[in-house]
């Protein structure tokens, strides 16, 4: 059955209102680059937003090559459950990292480029709960809305569960759920009036999306 995270909160009140639409997933970026950075000190203001709206809503944290020296930072007692590592962080690096941090789950993000970069996944089933695949673009980790071609994942069935970023909204969502089967979808720009602000009618669109594949799959 897919989830539905929607990624690059940064507003408290907002990560609430999402949570309590019934979405499985928030992502808070902690990555500085981006335009939908929240600084450390207001990260659990808006996982707690969302867990009080919906205690089943996950929190994630969204970072990139983080080093030893920012741990703390990582670690469950911050809100989140989970670890997205967006950055160019090796199988052998995730397995440190999942030795060092404890509570949370950890996920991996992949920048495809071709439908060869797939073949990257099979490196970290066994050091990571989840892998992301998110459409490369030059200069950018991530939020840039550029869709991966649905062709490239046909018959992609790697050893552990995978969620698909890129442009994801209603319209698309559609498509790629009657095609495909993730385990959840990550939406963010897509779905902005702005970045970090997202437009409410769009995520209620998108989940309507996502609620009726549910029910399609369930029967």
């Amino acid at each position: 059955m897919p989830q539905l995270k929607i990624c690059g909160l940064t507003h408290a009140a907002q990560a609430a209102a999402i949570a309590e639409l019934g979405v499985d997933a928030i992502g808070v970026i902690a990555v500085s680059g981006s335009p939908r950075y929240v600084p450390p000190r207001q990260r659990p203001e808006l996982f707690a937003a969302a867990s009080g709206a919906n205690p089943l809503c996950r929190g994630v944290l969204v970072v990139a090559d983080p080093g030893d020296d920012e741990l703390d930072a990582l670690q469950a007692n911050r809100g989140h459950r989970v670890v997205q590592l967006h950055g160019a962080e090796t199988a052998e690096r995730c397995e440190r990292l999942r030795e060092q941090l404890s509570g949370v789950a950890l996920w991996k993000a992949l920048r495809v480029r071709s439908p060869q970069d797939l073949s990257q996944v099979d490196r970290y089933a066994q050091v990571v709960d989840a892998v992301l695949l998110d459409a490369w673009a030059p200069g950018a980790l991530g939020g840039t809305g550029q869709q991966l071609p649905l062709d490239w994942l046909d018959g992609f069935e790697p050893e552990l569960p995978w969620w698909l970023a890129g442009g994801i909204c209603a319209e698309t969502a559609d498509a790629a759920l009657q095609r495909l089967r993730p385990a959840g979808l990550d939406a963010s720009s897509a779905l902005e009036s702005s970045p970090g602000v997202k437009d409410l009618e769009r995520v209620r669109q998108l989940l309507a999306v996502v609620s009726a594949a549910r029910q399609d799959q369930g029967h």
